[in-house]
């Protein structure tokens, strides 16, 4: 019985880890004004005939707050990364110089701020929802124990510590969009 309880704690806890860590890749793509190497995470490049991650293909880098840089593996593909840059419809417009192609990163507009804010909450909500599903599993669990014959009152302080590792989670769902959402807003 011991070791039921210490693994429905434990796969809680990782599964609401994982929620976390969820959210902070989601957040790491979503703009805040800097030019960022995560922004074109989500980048796929034609190479040899097969969708490739634009970070396999070239090293992407950030000269200044303003500019991406990307300098291909091999110079032949230039063309492929600007198309793949394009089809992302990430609203940039790349250029190439021959050696490798570059984005200058506009600055964004009051408007285009709120919604990012918007997205980033729209993001924190979702791992929320992750973190309480998480808890009604691990209740539910805690039910079957019960049934199987864990006391009430070990059941009930189960319960007291799933939700306080909910709380937890939770706060630092919120506190993370409170980072997000200032780094979104800051000119």
């Amino acid at each position: 019985m011991e070791e039921e309880i210490d693994f429905i704690l434990d796969s809680t806890k990782e599964s609401m880890e994982g929620a976390i860590k969820h959210l902070e890749n989601k957040l790491l793509v979503i703009r805040a004004g800097k030019a960022a190497p995560a922004m074109l995470s989500g980048v796929m490049v034609e190479y040899y005939g097969s969708p490739t991650p634009l970070n396999q293909v070239g090293n992407v880098t950030t000269p200044d707050a303003r500019t991406l840089s990307i300098q291909p593996f091999e110079k032949s593909i230039i063309s492929e990364i600007e198309k793949g840059i394009q089809m992302a419809n990430l609203g940039f417009n790349p250029m190439n110089n021959g050696e490798s192609v570059i984005i200058s990163v506009p600055p964004l507009t009051e408007e285009r701020r709120r919604d990012l804010v918007k997205q980033a909450k729209a993001e924190a909500e979702d791992s929320k929802v992750g973190v309480r599903n998480d808890r009604k599993n691990a209740n539910n669990e805690i039910k079957k124990l019960e049934k199987e014959g864990l006391s009430e009152d070990m059941a009930k302080n189960l319960e007291a510590d799933v939700q306080d590792l909910t709380n937890k989670y939770i706060k630092k769902i919120d506190d993370m969009l409170v980072v997000k959402e200032k780094e979104i807003m800051t000119v």
